[in-house]
Formats: C-alpha cells, sequence, structure tokens
C-alpha cells in the first residue's frame, strides 16, 4: 500500500467508525423490541386445551373502520399471525366445540419519550463537556402498536390468558412484518411458565 492510499485509507476508516457510533444501534436495525406483558388464571390447566377457534364477538375491524362482513389489512394480518403461532404451539383450530376461544385488539398511538440522559451537546448518557443547555431533557414523538390477545376458556365463558404487547411503529397501522413480531413476542409467553399455573 503506497502513501496517499495509506493517507486516504485512515481518514474514511475513522469517519466510519464517527457514523456507526453516531447512528448507535438505531441506525444498524429498523425493528424496534417489542414490550410485553401478560396475566393469567393461576388455577387453569393451560396443558389441558388442545383446540381453538375465534371468538364469536369478535369486532371484524381492528383498525375502527367500516368493516362489516369483512377484515381489514390489519385483521387479516392479526389473525395469519395467531393462527401460525397457535399451530406451532400444537393447538387446532376448529369450527365448533373448542377447548378456548381466540380474542385480539389492536391500536396504533403517538407516544413521547423523554430521555433523562441528554446533556445538550448531542452526547446522551453524560458524555461531553460543557454546561450548554445542562438540565434539557429532548422529547421524542414516536408511534406505538399495540396488540393485546385474549385467551377465554369456552366451557366457562371465562379469560383465562391475556397478553399485551407494544412496539414502535413507521405508520399508522401496523404492517405485516411488524404485526408477527408483535404477536410471535407476546404469544411466546403462552402458555404461562410460572410455577404457581398448573401443569
Amino acid at each position: 500500500m503506497n502513501r496517499i492510499t495509506r493517507s486516504l485509507a485512515r481518514p474514511i476508516a475513522l469517519a466510519a467508525v464517527g457514523l456507526v457510533l453516531l447512528l448507535g444501534p438505531s441506525g444498524c436495525t429498523t425493528a424496534s423490541r417489542v414490550g410485553v406483558t401478560n396475566d393469567f388464571d393461576h388455577a387453569v390447566n393451560f396443558r389441558a386445551y388442545k383446540t381453538w377457534a375465534w371468538y364469536p364477538q369478535q369486532p371484524k375491524d381492528a383498525e375502527g373502520g367500516p368493516a362489516k362482513g369483512y377484515d381489514s389489512f390489519l385483521d387479516k394480518r392479526l389473525r395469519a399471525s395467531v393462527a401460525t403461532e397457535m399451530t406451532q404451539k400444537g393447538l387446532t383450530e376448529v369450527t365448533s366445540a373448542p377447548d378456548v376461544y381466540v380474542a385480539y385488539s389492536a391500536r396504533v398511538e403517538e407516544k413521547q419519550q423523554v430521555s433523562p440522559y441528554y446533556n445538550g451537546l448531542g452526547y446522551p448518557y453524560g458524555y461531553g463537556y460543557g454546561y450548554y443547555g445542562r438540565g434539557y431533557q429532548p422529547v421524542t414523538q414516536y408511534k406505538a402498536g399495540t396488540v393485546v390477545i385474549d385467551i377465554i376458556d369456552a366451557r366457562r365463558k371465562e379469560l383465562a390468558w391475556r397478553g399485551t404487547g407494544q412496539a414502535q411503529v413507521n405508520q399508522n397501522t401496523i404492517d405485516e412484518v411488524e404485526t408477527h413480531r408483535i404477536v410471535n413476542g407476546i404469544l411466546s409467553t403462552y402458555p404461562p411458565q410460572d410455577n404457581n399455573a398448573r401443569r
């Protein structure tokens, strides 16, 4: 490598490293983490559930649109993702007399996030020097997609399990990839593994 090539390679390498540090993890991936919570009836033997069906009173349009007698795009995505996950868990979809019903809801909301680690110099997490802007906490606006999945004991007609998943989304709806990611995150916690859950 000659002197000119070496002198050009070093600034380019430094610039590349600087760009990675500037963008951080968000510059390397567009998928945000799915926050998942769940709650369930600790007296239920979830292993006894073998078949499932859609809850009969499930609204047809999770997006709140005028759909009557047909599914919105989001409904189709949710139903396909839930069906895939339930099959992978060994549950069979049936048209009558299921062990459990599955219901869902979804929404996209505007959210705000305040960073307490910003010092006004463009360096988060306390890095940087000086006093300019100290105490300023920037607010980031983002869209959050939330999906709630309920599993209802069909015989008792009581809620057995509820899972909720939320992730940052890029649009006013939840696209196919994001829907699968959120549903997968929620149902990864079903059946519950809590020590108090009956086996």
